[in-house]
């Protein structure tokens, strides 16, 4: 603590000593008492005349009886007043004489003196009063030389001065004594001085500390108080420096600074104002800045500069930023127009307004007998329509033979400050007779060893009559070169000829007299394996069999039921488990789900369900994660008689409990008996060697969450549906088998090279223990639950069904459509819980079709009756992808029990006067006048604002259209809602 001090000692801040006796100073005999009396004992301290240092002369006291033993010589000085004072310092200036330098000296002779001192409300001391013993004084110290001395010449006795300080406390009375024992020695106390420490009045930290006295004691901290200089304020309080035992600042607490628009000067003992054409935005020690370019001040201690006319700031520029203006309008605009597609080109404006942000938004005009008016959503923007960074865009899916009028508008950060449209120039078109557009979607009708059939949608804008369809086809591995073509007058083709099980990529194009359109983008699809169609037919033989055999079938069944059920007796105790693998309903097998852990033996459930792979048949290659377990590496898998392939190995950490390991390969067990291509494929476990093992296929895209977050963007909806449709089929077959997942979330998906979604993540541990670090998953009735992906009567009963799973299914169809956003945002799990009981429901992600929202919502039904069941889901998600033009509608958000979760950065429009308000609330302010010439001036007007609308009304910003957007979506929700309430 000492050194610590040491550092934050004020180096300006000397100490001051107020002085309570000085016996240099005086003019006469000092006249203190001795004892014994003077003239009694040779023993005694006496006063006589001598010199300091400097020749000066003193009156001073000294002894010298060493040969007599027993020496007990006091001198007392007289009454001192403390004025205050609670910690005391005396110094002390003395010569002693060396013991050895006097011949014939007894043993009894000493070098040092004790000092004592007594405390007293008043001078009340006598000859005998108080006694001259240690008690009632109290020792200080015993005092020793530094520095004697024993030389005599001519002139007398050398004498070495030395000087020793000493203090006490606490003194609490009035005023105090000092006495000096001699107890055997020779030496002269030539000067004593006795005063008290006291910390000066200091400007510093911003802040005037008054004189404070030192504490009592030598570790004392007295606290002071400061007070802000004039235009200055606390930044943090209490404002505090401590005065230390020796009278110095230390320990500065707090600080005051400047206040915005005054500045430091004189070392910061002052705050002066900022002069005319400088400001300071913010408190603190900063000096005032010079205004920006095209910026002025009004007065002194200013803030801020003012931009002068016609000059602006956005709300994100510094204020040191110089105020600029808005650019002047693009030049020289080339088109090219290609039959219904058209580049435009031009160069960067002459003025940028003085930014380095222009941007660039093209306005599109379909122009006929009647006039001009916006074109629609149909016309495709390349990279996009608003907010161009670059001096081009390709415009496509234009009409053929139509009037076009395109204004290339220039735009930079302060163009939505300014009253007037922003400048752009114009260039008009006419489109040419087209080929038809691109088809959208190919979808999968059935496949076969070595056929697959197809079909497709006729695309949007045909551009004609289309005469025919021309299907593109190769091998994955190989390239466009090695295709093979199949034409059809229809939107259906059969595919022959392939190879079992190969994957094969497709496209595919529409033809008319303008010839043809591009083709659409490539999907992959796979023939059958000879064991999964030797597989189909064995499934489908019941059938093909008939009525006829479902009777030999059922006593069959009937037959082995009896066998099993005899052989219980004396096979092993947990075989009534195996036997539930399978039941028999009117002659269909259908496989049910066996919990690992109602085995007694849960190895036993491992022996059963997943194969043993001998370790030498695993090449691990190198580590990509981390599980709960252990490490998550890729490697590669060779088993006897078997290609070669890459695999996914959890490995279970080294010094692992019997507990951790039977939870590790529970998973496994769950794993081991499934067989889907949307849920993970088990390969085989390693348990005789170490390390423990599960081996899976491998997903080289990883989970979905992440694999979206990383091509945010990149996927037409069609893709994202396709995703979707994978996932809800993967748990139609875990629903149907009776297998609850209860951690249905994309974390817990795998994305392969195909963009193929399956259903992973089957270890339950983490719902079984309390210790998980994952705030993801929040202890909730004595285990761990997802609380965002978690059904409301699993939350609140741990009721978890293939209803819950639904629930967490809907999170999940969110969580694609909004590339990887994590649910409900940052709001913590107890919002996220109190949110859903008040029926409130995530919104539609960005450009999400209706449909999809609405499938959403059906999920998050609060009564779980009510949800779809998984297979209702994938026949939904089937027909919207057999037929793209449902996903195209955009609607505004649902009302009543469907209310979508309000965004919290929206206001309630209700607590707002009028429009005028509103729009300030919402920080769009500028917007007001185009508002009220567009006749926009009542809530119920605004409400049913679309994009168009908001064109029209002047918003030309892409992120000031969104904001206003979002903001009128949320308005109509909550008049929906005010409505539904009143209904």
């Amino acid at each position: 603590m000492d050194i610590l001090w040491i550092l934050w000692i004020l180096p300006t801040a000397l100490a001051l000593e107020e002085t309570l006796m000085d016996s240099t100073t005086a003019t006469a005999e000092l006249g203190w008492t001795v004892f014994p009396v003077s003239g009694t004992s040779e023993n005694s301290w006496e006063e006589v005349s001598g010199y300091d240092e400097n020749m000066n002369t003193i009156r001073t006291y000294q002894v010298c009886n060493v040969f007599d033993a027993n020496q007990n010589n006091w001198v007392r000085t007289k009454y001192i007043h403390r004025r205050g004072a609670q910690r005391i310092h005396v110094e002390m200036k003395f010569s002693v004489r060396d013991c050895s330098s006097i011949p014939r000296v007894p043993g009894s002779c000493k070098e040092t003196f004790n000092l004592y001192y007594y405390e007293s409300d008043g001078d009340t001391a006598t000859k005998v009063h108080p006694p001259w013993m240690e008690n009632p004084w109290i020792k200080v110290d015993t005092i020793a030389a530094d520095e004697s001395f024993s030389q005599v010449d001519l002139g007398g006795r050398v004498m070495k001065i030395n000087t020793e300080v000493r203090s006490f406390g606490p003194v609490s009375r009035n005023g105090f004594y000092l006495a000096f024992q001699d107890y055997g020695g020779c030496m002269s106390l030539i000067a004593v001085r006795v005063f008290y420490r006291k910390c000066p009045r200091v400007i510093t930290n911003g802040a005037v500390f008054q004189e404070t006295l030192s504490g009592a004691e030598s570790t004392s901290l007295v606290a002071s108080r400061g007070v802000c200089i004039p235009n200055a304020e606390e930044v943090d309080v209490p404002i505090k420096l401590y005065c230390n035992g020796d009278g110095e600042w230390m320990v500065p607490i707090g600080r005051c600074m400047c206040k915005a628009g005054h500045e430091p000067v004189d070392n910061g003992t002052v705050c002066r104002a900022c002069q005319s054409g400088f400001f300071k935005p913010a408190q603190g020690d900063e000096a005032c800045l010079p205004c920006p370019i095209n910026s002025r001040t009004t007065n002194d201690g200013a803030t801020n500069c003012v931009c002068r006319n016609n000059y602006y700031r956005t709300d994100s520029d510094p204020i040191q930023m110089p105020c600029t203006t808005v650019p002047s309008a693009p030049q020289n605009v080339i088109s090219n127009v290609n039959e219904t597609s058209l580049r435009l080109e031009w160069s960067p404006p002459r003025e940028s307004g003085g930014r380095g942000d222009v941007v660039y938004n093209v306005i599109c005009k379909s122009c006929g007998g009647r006039g001009c008016t916006r074109c629609g959503d149909n016309v495709q923007f390349t990279p996009r329509q608003l907010g161009l960074t670059d001096t081009w865009v390709y415009i496509s899916d234009l009409l053929a033979h139509t009037q076009y009028t395109f204004e290339v508008q220039a735009v930079n950060g302060v163009s939505d400050q300014s009253p007037h449209s922003p400048q752009y120039v114009s260039v008009n078109i006419t489109t040419n007779q087209a080929a038809p557009s691109t088809v959208s979607i190919i979808h999968q009708v059935s496949r076969t060893v070595d056929s697959i059939t197809l079909s497709w949608s006729q695309p949007d804008q045909p551009n004609g009559v289309i005469l025919d369809y021309e299907l593109q086809y190769y091998e994955k591995d190989q390239t466009e070169h090695n295709s093979s073509i199949v034409r059809s007058q229809t939107n259906t083709a059969i595919i022959r000829g392939l190879k079992p099980g190969g994957i094969y990529v497709f496209q595919v194009r529409a033809r008319t007299v303008a010839g043809f359109g591009r083709y659409s983008g490539k999907m992959y699809f796979q023939t059958m394996t000879e064991e999964e169609y030797n597989t189909s037919i064995q499934e489908k033989l019941p059938l093909i069999i008939g009525s006829a055999a479902a009777g030999l079938v059922f006593l069959i069944a009937l037959v082995v039921i009896i066998i099993v059920c005899n052989r219980r007796g004396f096979e092993r105790a947990d075989s009534e488990y195996t036997d539930k693998l399978q039941h028999y309903t009117s002659g269909h097998r259908m496989k049910i789900y066996i919990d690992p852990f109602t085995y007694e033996d849960p190895n036993e459930a491992v022996r059963e369900f997943a194969k043993e792979i001998d370790i030498s048949c695993v090449k691990i290659e190198q580590v990509i994660g981390a599980g709960e377990f252990g490490e998550v590496c890729s490697g590669n898998l060779k088993l006897p008689g078997k290609r070669e392939m890459f695999v996914a190995i959890k490995t279970l950490k080294s010094g692992y409990t019997e507990k951790q390991r039977r939870d590790f390969l529970s998973e496994a067990s769950i794993m081991g008996q499934f067989d889907h291509p949307n849920v993970i494929h088990l390969e085989g476990v390693v348990t005789k060697s170490s390390p423990v093992m599960i081996i899976t296929e491998f997903m080289e895209n990883g989970s979905l969450d992440s694999f979206l977050r990383q091509n945010d963007g990149q996927f037409t909806v069609i893709q994202l549906v396709g995703m979707l449709r994978g996932i809800a089929s993967g748990m139609k077959y875990l629903a149907d088998m009776n297998y609850v997942h209860r951690d249905l979330a994309a974390r817990n998906i795998l994305v392969n090279s195909n963009l193929v979604c399956k259903v992973s993540d089957f270890g339950l541990s983490r719902f079984l223990e309390d210790d998980t670090s994952d705030p993801t998953y929040t202890s909730a009735l004595g285990g761990k639950i997802p609380i965002r992906w978690t059904a409301p009567e699993a939350i609140q009963y741990r009721k978890f069904t293939s209803a819950s799973d639904v629930w967490s299914y809907g999170i999940v169809m969110w969580e694609v459509m909004s590339y990887g956003e994590r649910p409900y945002w940052d709001m913590t799990n107890q919002d996220v819980i109190n949110a859903i009981e008040q029926d409130y429901r995530l919104p539609p992600p960005m450009d999400c079709p209706s449909a999809l929202h609405q499938l959403m919502l059906d999920c998050w039904q609060k009564d779980r009756n009510n949800r779809p069941k998984f297979s209702q889901i994938v026949n939904n998600l089937d027909k919207m992808i057999r037929n793209p033009n449902m996903l195209k509608a955009m609607t505004p958000l649902s009302s009543g029990v469907h209310l979508p979760l309000l965004d919290r950065s929206m206001p309630d429009f209700s607590s707002f006067r009028n429009v005028d308000d509103w729009l300030d609330a919402i920080k769009m302010g500028q917007y007001k006048d185009n508002f009220a010439n567009a006749d926009f001036t009542s809530f119920d007007l605004v409400s049913q604002m679309t994009m168009e609308d908001i064109l029209r009304v002047g918003v030309t910003l892409a992120g000031h259209q969104k904001k206003i957007l979002n903001s009128v979506q949320m308005m109509r929700a909550q008049m929906n809602q005010i409505q539904s309430v009143e209904v």
